[in-house]
């Protein structure tokens, strides 16, 4: 059997004190499993295809394991599906901290509003856009924490299957749309998934062109999010030092910024049409 390298977990964020708690409870029971099961950690290592010292990050709580992982430990074991069921529980703190928390409150939210001016909103990201993305970050992730980031940004897009669904509002500036990232493909597909995805009927996709007048995004990244019991969560990159902000006072700042970006932004049906334009330039 292949022994994989030591890229089949993530590094455990220490202040994430929720997710240490939980992948330090999974690590020892593992730990005390295989110690009952008289193997020692090289050669449970070699059983289940990984390397030795994966397993001890792992059973020392400082590391997330994938889910083959433990289906792997399961098995080799013996333990009856008990440890592949921690994968429940590892699953919830898969991701960052930050990242958990946005999905959250985007997997709550019954209106979703978002303006980006600088790249295509995480939302609505291929999968092929988002790793060509993470790939031009500097300084650069690791390839573990490359997937890690993938995954977790395209684990928010399951706001998309919730029903009933949230109604959904994009405001994207013109000069992403024609930046080529990931190369002509790569940039194609991704505005084909903008026009699928701005022909659902819960959302509206608007384009704001170059060639326009000044407007209150220029600062910078604006997100609002509406909840069923008339609270909101907003926050925005140019405004109250780019925090979350709940307070009403503040809220109705936000919703007047963004509101006035719609407004100067092209219609859905023109915007619909731009990209389409746009994707018969290549």
């Amino acid at each position: 059997m292949t022994v994989e390298t030591d890229e089949s977990g993530w590094e455990v964020d220490p202040d994430d004190e929720w997710g240490v708690a939980v992948i330090t409870t999974v690590g020892r029971q593992l730990k005390l499993r295989r110690e009952a099961a008289g193997m020692r950690a090289g050669d449970f290592g070699v059983a289940v295809g990984y390397g030795e010292d994966l397993v001890y990050k792992v059973e020392g709580g400082k590391r997330i394991p994938r889910q083959e992982y433990l289906d792997r430990a399961d098995e080799v074991l013996g333990a009856g599906g008990l440890i592949s069921a921690a994968w429940e529980d590892v699953k919830k703190v898969r991701y960052p901290k930050k990242v958990r928390e946005l999905g959250k409150l985007e997997g709550k939210a019954v209106e979703i509003g978002v303006y980006e001016c600088n790249i295509v909103a995480g939302l609505l990201q291929t999968p092929e856009h988002v790793r060509a993305l993470m790939e031009a970050r500097q300084p650069p992730y690791s390839p573990d924490d490359l997937e890690r980031m993938v995954a977790a940004r395209l684990a928010r897009q399951s706001v998309f299957e919730r029903d009933p669904a949230p109604s959904m509002h994009f405001v994207l500036e013109e000069a992403p749309l024609r930046r080529r990232v990931g190369r002509t493909m790569v940039w194609r597909r991704q505005l084909e998934r903008l026009l699928e995805v701005g022909r659902l009927h819960h959302v509206t996709l608007q384009v704001m062109p170059t060639d326009t007048d000044a407007h209150p995004g220029l600062d910078g990244r604006i997100e609002l999010l509406k909840f069923e019991d008339g609270t909101a969560v907003g926050r925005s990159e140019g405004a109250f030092n780019g925090r979350p902000i709940t307070d009403p006072k503040q809220l109705r700042i936000v919703e007047l910024r963004y509101g006035t970006i719609r407004a100067q932004a092209l219609s859905p049906r023109e915007s619909l049409v731009f990209i389409e334009q746009l994707l018969g330039e290549t």
